[in-house]
């Protein structure tokens, strides 16, 4: 079933501003009969800040970088979140 997707928290690389950054999103997913879950993602961001939505899958391009955005995200007070 399709979903509208609303970030809550996120933390993204430091490639730069010019660069493709992997982020680690909070998120609430809306579906369309009116229930709502949430849950953890990474996405991609390009270099003008849109997101690259890719089926659900994004390209980790190694573990050191996954750990890396979840410590991050504990430290910012969010990344031990459980899905609803």
């Amino acid at each position: 079933m399709p979903a509208r997707v609303q970030v809550i928290n996120e933390t993204c690389t430091d490639y730069g501003e010019d660069e493709w950054n992997l982020c680690f999103q909070w998120c609430q997913y809306i579906y369309e009969d009116g229930t709502n879950e949430h849950g953890y993602r990474f996405i991609w961001r390009r270099p003008d800040g849109s997101l690259q939505p890719a089926r659900g899958q994004a390209r980790i391009p190694s573990i050191e970088i996954l750990e890396k955005l979840v410590k991050k995200a504990k430290r910012q007070g969010w990344g031990d979140h459980e899905g609803e």
